[in-house]
């Protein structure tokens, strides 16, 4: 344990952070820039005694349950989460569960995109940030819940195209959007997808083994999709993924697209871009879903040359 490393890093992270972050209000009377050592205690729901012991490098090593609260009442970073248990003496662990958050950065990046349809996940594969085109050649995930954005669950637990599986045609995927009846969006790759995502769940269930977030998932689907249970049963952790794909769209017809997947390592994030051939048929498809939008696609009628 470096008491005074840990000390001075103590401090550092209070002074950053603005009473209104963490709901307080600021008073008249504030001197201290950032939160006072009372407010860090009560939020890490440790007494000041001990924090303010723990900042002037005379406090015995935390335990990581105190490691755990500090964590949360200063905000850190992953990265800053794991510098503080190294100070203290206990590296980490692993996180309890994938990061859901999502950077400003990568949100300004999804909107500086419009050409494009692009989309986060995590890695559970919800959807957790998109873009208008994407919302328009895939679904308006903003009117649904979290749980429905999840793209696994709606390959092996929504109607697929095949419509075969215990699933088929009926779920929370069965009945609305422009895909109604078609868990995937019609996509032509639903086999190596089904592969993909079976692949990378099993490696996200191996770095999160405490998630009740993942091993829920992983519980449903094997209960749900003898598909999943054999692809899971395979304990492959690496596939080949897609690099063009066809979406089956019921207002402009079919969309070809190549497919990006940036990874966001220190979120355990994917950004996925899907972009048409300049030129193409299926550039002027994506061009007029930029214009349609998600207003109604299920009703409209497109004129769109074959």
């Amino acid at each position: 344990m470096d008491r005074e490393e840990l000390a001075a890093f103590l401090r550092s992270r209070r002074e950053r952070i603005s009473p209104a972050e963490v709901g307080l209000p600021r008073g008249p009377r504030r001197r201290t820039p950032g939160l006072r050592r009372e407010e860090v205690a009560q939020l890490a729901f440790i007494s000041t005694e001990y924090y303010t012991r723990l900042e002037q490098a005379r406090g015995p090593r935390p335990s990581r349950e105190v490691l755990g609260g500090l964590t949360r009442a200063l905000r850190l970073s992953d990265a800053e989460r794991a510098h503080l248990h190294h100070l203290a003496g206990a590296p980490p662990g692993p996180p309890r569960g994938p990061a859901r958050e999502v950077r400003q950065s990568l949100l300004d990046l999804l909107r500086r995109l419009p050409q494009a349809a692009a989309f986060v996940t995590s890695a559970t594969f919800e959807v957790l940030a998109w873009n208008d085109l994407a919302a328009a050649l895939m679904e308006d995930f903003s009117a649904l819940p979290p749980r429905e954005r999840n793209l696994v669950r709606r390959a092996f637990l929504g109607p697929r195209l095949r419509g075969s599986g215990p699933y088929a045609g009926s779920g929370p995927y069965a009945g609305s959007g422009p895909y109604a009846g078609d868990g995937l969006y019609g996509v032509s790759d639903v086999d190596a997808f089904a592969r993909l995502s079976a692949q990378r769940l099993r490696a996200a269930a191996a770095r999160y083994p405490d998630s009740p977030e993942v091993t829920g998932l992983v519980s449903e689907l094997l209960a749900g999709s003898a598909e999943f249970r054999r692809l899971w049963e395979s304990h492959d952790v690496s596939a080949e993924p897609a690099l063009c794909k066809t979406f089956q769209h019921p207002v402009v017809g079919p969309v070809t697209v190549n497919c990006d997947a940036l990874d966001i390592t220190d979120r355990d994030q994917q950004v996925v871009i899907y972009t048409a051939t300049p030129g193409s048929r299926s550039e002027e498809a994506l061009r007029l879903l930029s214009v349609i939008g998600t207003q109604r696609m299920d009703a409209q009628q497109a004129d769109f040359p074959a």
